[in-house]
């Protein structure tokens, strides 16, 4: 059973999830709060496996209470879900980088509600990868610097290889299919990159790329895709992310977009 706990400062908003989301058999709604002071203590008290958290509240916001629990070591296996009113919410980058595993638009059909806390319950991106980049990419216009480029030692050239591709929008699949490599290769890669930076998820692994300066946005919202190999990937031949360093976006076209949001 997958235990969920809402926050969100409109009584009515929380009534209505909750009743979506007791219906179903392997769900239930185990707390509710109104503002992140509440949620933290709701957090505490409940255990959730999954907070769906929307972002603009009182007395604390949703971005400090996520910060917050994903920080907590009694919270470690507690995800966290972002509501947000708009695609590209101004909000929803500083929300990933907190430690929330993904956003879910308001307007959302209940199928697609559903469908998110399972996915964010097993540690899965909650949207297609292309979405995730093309969100982090309108954030991020260059290499932070908590995580200057190149600055990765502690990777193997395959794991870097591995990051760059994810950071650049690429599934599994596609993933292995650019190196040669397969799926199930990818998805080891994966854990290894999740233990080495301390990333909860697949969200925290793009951001990862993007801070490392392994992938660079293009303007005007065109998403990041990736340049031609230069450097031979550690045990196999070269492939598209040995690249030159940064990958950037032009050459080759990305998974399509799956829309989340309901009506026209």
């Amino acid at each position: 059973m997958t235990r969920v706990l809402l926050v969100d400062d409109q009584k009515m908003l929380r009534r209505s999830l909750a009743a979506i989301i007791d219906k179903e058999p392997d769900l239930t709604v185990v707390g509710q709060a109104g503002d992140g002071v509440e949620a933290l203590l709701q957090a505490r008290a409940t255990r959730p496996d999954v907070v769906l958290m929307d972002v603009r509240m009182p007395h604390l916001d949703g971005l400090e209470a996520t910060r917050r629990i994903c920080a907590d070591p009694v919270l470690a296996d507690c995800r966290v879900l972002v509501l947000s009113m708009f695609e590209l919410d101004e909000y929803v980058y500083e929300a990933l980088h907190a430690g929330a595993s993904g956003f879910l638009l308001k307007d959302a059909r209940p199928a697609e509600l559903l469908d998110a806390v399972r996915r964010t319950h097993r540690g899965e991106s909650l949207f297609a990868p292309s979405i995730l980049t093309r969100l982090v990419a309108h954030y991020v216009a260059a290499p932070r610097p908590d995580r200057p480029a190149g600055s990765l030692p502690h990777l193997t050239r395959r794991e870097v290889d591995v990051l760059a591709l994810i950071g650049a929008g690429l599934s599994n699949e596609e993933t292995a299919a650019a190196l040669v490599i397969a799926v199930k290769t990818v998805k080891s890669h994966i854990t290894n990159l999740m233990g080495k930076l301390a990333a909860r998820d697949r969200a925290q692994l793009v951001i990862a790329a993007f801070n490392a300066g392994l992938v660079r946005p293009r303007p005007a919202g065109r998403q990041p895709v990736l340049g031609k190999a230069d450097t031979p990937g550690e045990n196999d031949a070269s492939g598209p992310a040995a690249a030159t360093g940064v990958l950037d976006a032009g050459e080759l076209s990305m998974p399509p977009v799956i829309p989340m949001r309901a009506g026209p």
